[in-house]
């Protein structure tokens, strides 16, 4: 019997919409301030699974520069009905204290490649948004509802309203039909009709290691709702053995010879930190549903995340092998990278002004919500060497380029080439956590009758080492260890007597960037890139 192996998505993959269009199965998660918007990934086994496009390309659909850190695209709800594919998610501006800025868009298409239409705007009372469509043909829109005022429950419900197709908006009556449970947090609403009873799954105990699916049901759309009384359905809370913890924010998928499986995030830690460099990525149970009605994990005791699942009854369909190296030769960056907030145009970054090169233009620091010249990939294995090669001739301490491992604006390595009064042309590290800016190392060492500058980072689990190279061949280690947990969701989080200061919801990118702070936009030419997951 195959097996599915859990995270089917890993590094950075959370909060999974799953659904089936025929034989084919698509899973869209969330990006945050990474652009292009929302990752679709495709599988026609449940097993393997290939990513295939971004739907938000355009800044006309997605216009996130200047976004805080971990805001952006959240928790997008992809569904099919009649021809047309879906696409909810909600653009979150801001969301620190007591207060959350978030705007509530869809756009559809045709073919789930696209293209993928404008965006069309429907609320901004709460994120999470999803969209059911009802076998009488009418469209429901759900989203929880954020209440910002002092002692009230900030989760304050689910909210239902219906969507007109026609009028393309939001009509009729808002109505709060449901208030959670006693886990509290009470979001990322999915419904579903299953014989007469609508379901509402949400995600609730928040998205940390309380994380939860809770399962309730009703006769009516607008409730009252039931509440699963073996809640929760699934959750590794105070379950310190479960590999994946973190687990909840589920969505459900029905196969094409009747079995279920529930696509759901989840994280792994490393120890004895308890951080997840990865972030938090997808993972896939598979379900029956009692005789009481309710959905069960099958196999896992008390609704645990398993690493090894029962895989459905379908034929096998693996995907080629992806390369490690991408030496820039094509006319479109591998589909696996992304830019920092805005779309990757030729005035900043392309494959066409030096064939073979990847050239990137020097814009803002790194600290930047705004204009940064950076092109990076997420980190999907605990055990990676990943390395490149800059050609780049700064003649001011304000330019550089490099090997940059990075979280947020205030938590990154950087692996770095730039200019020093004494030393000329010079190559060194520096970094930033919590905010502090530091230069971690030895200092800074001449390269100056270098032409080119060969990087390179081996990060295995919690160790990172730098190592830099005139040929690509004879590789030199450049500074010590340094602690890879830095460059992690638990890390970025901090709080003050109960007050949010920083967030962190996203995973570790690894990649090439260039910043010329005097404003002239130098440029740097990277030859090649290769990321390489060491078993």
């Amino acid at each position: 019997m195959s097996q599915i192996t859990n995270p089917i998505l890993p590094g950075f993959n959370p909060d999974p919409s799953i659904i089936r269009v025929g034989d084919d199965y698509y899973i869209a998660t969330s990006t945050f301030e990474w652009f292009p918007g929302v990752q679709i990934h495709h599988s026609r086994d449940l097993i393997h699974w290939k990513l295939i496009g971004h739907p938000l390309s355009r800044k006309s659909q997605l216009d996130i520069k200047g976004n805080v850190d971990s805001g952006g695209v959240w928790a997008p709800c992809l569904s099919y009905d009649n021809g047309t594919y879906y696409l909810i998610f909600t653009d979150v501006k801001s969301h620190f204290g007591g207060f959350k800025d978030t705007h509530n868009y869809l756009v559809t298409a045709t073919d789930i490649k696209g293209p993928w239409s404008e965006p069309i705007y429907l609320n901004s009372s709460g994120f999470d948004p999803s969209l059911f469509h009802d076998d009488d043909g009418q469209k429901w829109f759900v989203n929880m509802v954020w209440d910002h005022r002092k002692g009230k429950n900030r989760f304050g419900g689910i909210l239902l309203q219906e969507y007109s197709e026609a009028e393309k908006k939001l009509v009729g009556p808002i109505k709060n039909i449901f208030k959670g449970s006693e886990l509290g947090l009470t979001e990322a609403p999915h419904i579903y009709k299953i014989n007469g009873w609508y379901y509402l799954m949400t995600a609730e105990g928040g998205t940390r290691v309380n994380h939860a699916v809770t399962m309730a049901r009703s006769r009516s759309i607008e409730g009252p709702y039931e509440v699963d009384p073996e809640n929760p359905m699934l959750t590794s809370a105070n379950k310190a053995h479960l590999t994946l913890q973190k687990a909840g924010h589920g969505s459900l998928v029905e196969t094409q010879n009747g079995e279920w499986y529930l696509a759901h995030l989840c994280s792994r830690f490393l120890y004895p930190s308890e951080r997840s460099i990865l972030g938090r990525e997808t993972a896939i149970q598979k379900c029956e549903w009692s005789e009481e009605g309710w959905l069960r994990v099958v196999g896992g005791k008390h609704g645990d995340a398993q690493v090894k699942v029962q895989a459905p009854n379908l034929p096998e369909h693996p995907f080629v092998k992806e390369s490690p190296l991408d030496d820039f030769e094509n006319k479109e960056l591998n589909i696996h990278f992304n830019s920092l907030r805005v779309p990757i145009e030729d005035s900043w970054a392309s494959l066409t002004e030096r064939p073979g090169f990847l050239r990137l233009y020097g814009r803002e620091s790194l600290n930047s919500l705004h204009r940064q010249s950076l092109i990076a990939r997420r980190q999907q294995a605990f055990n990676i060497n990943v390395e490149t090669v800059v050609e780049f001739e700064p003649d001011s301490f304000q330019q550089l380029a490099g090997l940059i491992y990075y979280y947020n604006t205030k938590n990154y390595y950087y692996l770095h080439v730039s200019h020093d009064e004494d030393l000329g042309k010079c190559i060194g590290i520096l970094s930033n956590t919590k905010g502090i800016y530091d230069e971690p190392s030895e200092g800074r060492l001449s390269i100056d009758s270098w032409d080119r500058c060969y990087l390179k980072a081996e990060i295995r689990e919690a160790d990172l080492q730098f190592y830099y190279s005139s040929n690509g061949t004879d590789w030199i280690k450049l500074g010590p260890i340094l602690d890879a947990t830095t460059i992690s969701d638990e890390h970025a989080d901090q709080f003050v007597n109960g007050y949010i200061l920083d967030q962190g919801f996203t995973g570790a990118f690894i990649g090439m960037c260039v910043q010329d702070l005097t404003g002239r936009n130098l440029h740097g030419d990277f030859d090649y890139f290769k990321y390489e997951e060491i078993e």
